[in-house]
C-alpha cells in the first residue's frame, strides 16, 4: 500500500499544463481504440478478408515516415500547430471507415489516419519533455500512458455492449457498430479543441539552429535501430490478436473486444508502478527486465490449446511488455538534447513502425492461410534479440538532462 501511495504520490509533481495536455489526448486514444477493434474484429466478422486488414494497418505506419520531416519542422518552428492539425485530423478517417467497405477508400482513410499519426508522434513526447525535467518526467510519461491506455480501453470495451443496444432498439448489429464509429468519430473533435484551449498563450522556445543532425544523433539512430526489432516482431502478431482470436477460436468482436479493454485497463494500472520500478532497479533495467519476462508469455501463446488460456496469457504479456512503454520514451527524451526531442521521438517511431507495417501485412496472411503458430515463433525470437542488444549497448549511457 505504502509503495502504491508513493507511486500515485509521484503525479503530483507533473506541472499542470502537462496534466492537460495528456487529459486532452483521451477523446482521440477512446476513438482510436474502437477503430482497432473495428477493423481487426469487425471487419473479418463481415467477410473482409485478414490480407485487406494487414493491409490497412500497414499502410498506415508506412506513412509515419512523415513524422521524420514534422519532427525537424516541430524542433525548429514549434510543436504546437503540428499537433493541433494531427489531432484534428483524426476523426476523419474513422468516420470515412464506418461508411464504406470499398477497398480503396479505407486505403485512403487508412493513409490519411497515418498522416494524423504522424503528426502527433512528432510532438506528443517532445512537449511533455519540454515542460518536464528528470524529476517529474517518469511520472509524467507514465501518467500519459495511463490516460491514453485508459481511453483506448473504452473503445475496446464498447462493441460489449453492442449486442444489448441491438436487443433493445431492434436495429441491426452492423449499422450500430457503423454509427457508433461515426458517434466517436465525431467526439474526437473535443481533443484539439482541449489542445488549443491549454496552449494557446503558450510560447514555445525555438530553436535558432537548423538542427538535423544532433550531437547525440548517432545514439538516437542505434536506440531506433534495436527498437525496430521490437517493432518488427510485434507486427507479425499483436495488431492482429483479434484476428488470431477470432479464425482460431471463433471469439467475435463482442468478445475480443472486452478482453483488449481488460487488458488496456490492465496496463493502465501497471503503469503507475513503472516509476516506482524505475527508481528501485535504474531506468534501463526495469525497461529490460519486464521486456525479458513477458517474452516468455509471448512464446507461450503459440502453444495454447484454448481460448481462455490464450485471454490470460495474452493480458499477462501484454502488461509486462507494455510497463517498459513509458520509460522507453522517458529514457529516449533523457539522452538527447531539447533541440533533438521531436526528431528523436520521430525517428524512433518510424523505425519502429515501417518494419511493424510490413510484418503485420505478412501477418496477415499468415492467419488467413491459418498458420497461428509461427507467428508468434518470429515475434519471440526477434524480441529477445532486442533486449539482449539493448541492454549491451546502453548500460552504460544514461539520461542526464
Amino acid at each position: 500500500m505504502r509503495e502504491s501511495r508513493a507511486s500515485f504520490g509521484s503525479f503530483s509533481t507533473i506541472p499542470r499544463r502537462v496534466k492537460w495536455l495528456i487529459f486532452a489526448g483521451l477523446f482521440n486514444n477512446i476513438g482510436i481504440g474502437y477503430l482497432l477493434v473495428y477493423l481487426t474484429a469487425f471487419f473479418p466478422q463481415i467477410g473482409v478478408s485478414p490480407g485487406v486488414v494487414g493491409l490497412l494497418l500497414g499502410l498506415e505506419g508506412v506513412m509515419l515516415f512523415l513524422s521524420i520531416p514534422l519532427g525537424i519542422r516541430s524542433d525548429r518552428r514549434g510543436r504546437k500547430k503540428i499537433l493541433l492539425i494531427g489531432s484534428t485530423v483524426v476523426p476523419i478517417p474513422m468516420i470515412m471507415m464506418a461508411l464504406t467497405v470499398n477497398v480503396p477508400i479505407l486505403v485512403v482513410a487508412a493513409l490519411l489516419f497515418g498522416v494524423a499519426e504522424s503528426a502527433f508522434l512528432a510532438t506528443w513526447n517532445a512537449m511533455i519533455a519540454d515542460q518536464t525535467d528528470l524529476t517529474n518526467r517518469d511520472a509524467s510519461f507514465s501518467l500519459s500512458f495511463i490516460v491514453s491506455g485508459g481511453g483506448v480501453a473504452f473503445g475496446f470495451l464498447l462493441p460489449f455492449f453492442l449486442p444489448l443496444v441491438a436487443a433493445m432498439t431492434g436495429i441491426g448489429i452492423v449499422p450500430i457498430h457503423r454509427d457508433l464509429l461515426v458517434l466517436v468519430g465525431v467526439l474526437s473533435f473535443f481533443t484539439p479543441l482541449m489542445v488549443y484551449a491549454t496552449f494557446k498563450n503558450y510560447k514555445e522556445t525555438i530553436s535558432p539552429r537548423k538542427l538535423i543532425r544532433g550531437p547525440n544523433f548517432r545514439i538516437l539512430l542505434k536506440f531506433s535501430g534495436i527498437n525496430s526489432i521490437i517493432g518488427l516482431g510485434a507486427g507479425f502478431i499483436i495488431p492482429l490478436i483479434p484476428t488470431w482470436l477470432f479464425l482460431k477460436f471463433q471469439l467475435p468482436d463482442t468478445v475480443s473486444g472486452p478482453v483488449l479493454a481488460v487488458s488496456s485497463l490492465t496496463i493502465a494500472m501497471a503503469a503507475i508502478l513503472s516509476p516506482r520500478i524505475s527508481k528501485q532497479l535504474g531506468l534501463l533495467v526495469a525497461i529490460v527486465a519486464t521486456q525479458g519476462v513477458s517474452t516468455v508469455f509471448m512464446l507461450s501463446l503459440a502453444l495454447v490449446p484454448t481460448a481462455a488460456v490464450a485471454i490470460i496469457l495474452y493480458i499477462i504479456r501484454a502488461v509486462l511488455m507494455n510497463m517498459a512503454s513509458p520509460l522507453i520514451d522517458s529514457y529516449l527524451m533523457g539522452i538527447v538534447t531539447q533541440e533533438e526531442r521531436g526528431l528523436a521521438s520521430a525517428i524512433n517511431t518510424v523505425v519502429w513502425r515501417l518494419p511493424n507495417s510490413v510484418s503485420t501485412i505478412i501477418g496477415g496472411i499468415l492467419l488467413a492461410s491459418r498458420i497461428f503458430d509461427l507467428p508468434f515463433y518470429l515475434a519471440t525470437g526477434l524480441y529477445a534479440v532486442a533486449i539482449v542488444l539493448l541492454y549491451s549497448q546502453f548500460r552504460n549511457i544514461h539520461p542526464n538532462n
